[in-house]
């Protein structure tokens, strides 16, 4: 293969193995072991097992590997590794680097179950963490000190959508020795090529745009081939985070039109964020692709697009947007996002309930704010449903 292809031709070929059977569609390896020709030929593999040799599911798969090469030419890094969850990459990406002692410091606003992982397990185990505004350079300068093993933050937080410099905060970690680990979900492989502007190690949960029809769970990350052959795979494959071969070619074959996906729900989440816009029913509307977004050029110069997500504020707390989501018609309430079917979710409730209050408000989460995952219908009968749920308020 070539990563000289264009990115569409990358997510329809990248990494494909074919059997002597010259399948066209990837094959799928439905197996946990691998057979062996003699005794020799599997001492062989256990002290060095080649490109194509596979040893344990657990460790590798044919069919795995060919997502982990695909996603990795799509992303510009040297090799990933496929996970059971995106949680899963998100720990096996930090916990496999990071030992008692180490100091890592974090953007504080963070999904729920990454929180979780920095403010319970890290520093369970002895791993001091700093929490600072993620859009504020002045901190990020303050917090990260020389030792600093490395800086963890999401290049769009959820779900209030605040936009990080990924250039900036990267050349923060480089200069006092640290990686840059990037959980790059919201910004999609598609806009947002996280390495080339810095990113150490960069993790994706598959499970939204890449199989993008809410069908399997799944996670990657992507980074150089010393950090994922010789860092992630020991610590995934002797804990059981690998991704299974089952899922591997649900996201192979959800990769095909991730492009074509991702443009199409970032044009409609632009025209229902402009629509919205302004609306008197509600208190503020979050879209990066905004000009009233705080980070609106920062956007432009990292993405080329506001991504796929919105969120907006009602007026009137949970009540009034309790009322809103009941009444909504096309759109589904869920907590999963980057699906082909537009979703709404209340943070506040669900993806961040576990946060105290006095959290919720220093991160923008308020009892009305709606987080709007833009799919694929046509976006009129999303604006109308939008419409009509908020007259119901």
């Amino acid at each position: 293969m070539t990563r000289d292809w264009n990115r569409r031709t990358q997510l329809v070929h990248e990494g494909s193995r074919r059997s002597q059977y010259g399948e066209m569609a990837e094959a799928i390896f439905l197996t946990q072991g691998f057979a062996y020709d003699s005794a020799e030929q599997a001492e062989a593999r256990f002290q060095h097992a080649g490109a194509d040799e596979f040893i344990y599911a657990r460790y590798g798969n044919p069919t795995t590997r060919m997502f982990e090469e695909r996603i990795a030419a799509i992303e510009g890094t040297e090799d990933a590794f496929a996970t059971a969850s995106g949680m899963a990459a998100v720990n096996g990406a930090l916990v496999s680097m990071l030992r008692a002692g180490d100091h890592v410091v974090s953007s504080r606003a963070l999904f729920g179950s990454c929180l979780y992982i920095l403010e319970e397990v890290l520093v369970r185990f002895g791993v001091r963490v700093t929490f600072v505004d993620g859009t504020d350079l002045d901190q990020w300068r303050a917090a990260v000190v020389p030792g600093t093993k490395a800086v963890f933050f999401e290049s769009i937080s959820n779900p209030t959508l605040e936009v990080i410099d990924i250039k900036s905060v990267s050349e923060i970690a480089h200069t006092a020795g640290a990686l840059a680990v990037v959980d790059n979900v919201f910004a999609t492989p598609i806009f947002s090529r996280a390495v080339d502007q810095g990113a150490d190690v960069v993790v994706y949960s598959t499970t939204k745009h890449i199989d993008g029809q809410g069908r399997a769970l799944g996670g990657v990350i992507c980074g150089t081939v010393p950090f994922i052959r010789k860092v992630v795979e020991p610590y995934m494959k002797h804990t059981g985070g690998s991704m299974s071969p089952f899922t591997a070619w649900i996201m192979l074959n959800g990769m095909v039109t991730l492009d074509l996906r991702c443009r199409a729900m970032a044009g409609s989440a632009e025209k229902i964020a402009g629509v919205l816009a302004g609306d008197s029913r509600l208190s503020r509307v979050i879209f990066p692709g905004l000009p009233s977004h705080p980070q609106h050029a920062l956007t432009l110069r990292q993405m080329g697009s506001g991504g796929t997500l919105l969120a907006f504020d009602i007026k009137g707390g949970k009540e009034a947007a309790f009322r809103f989501l009941n009444a909504l018609k096309i759109i589904r309430i869920s907590n999963n996002l980057g699906d082909a079917r537009t979703i709404a979710t209340h943070p506040a409730t669900t993806t961040h309930q576990r946060l105290p209050e006095d959290q919720k408000a220093r991160l923008g989460i308020t009892p009305g704010l709606v987080r709007l995952s833009v799919g694929l219908e046509d976006s009129d009968d999303l604006i109308a449903d939008l419409d009509r749920a908020l007259d119901v308020i």
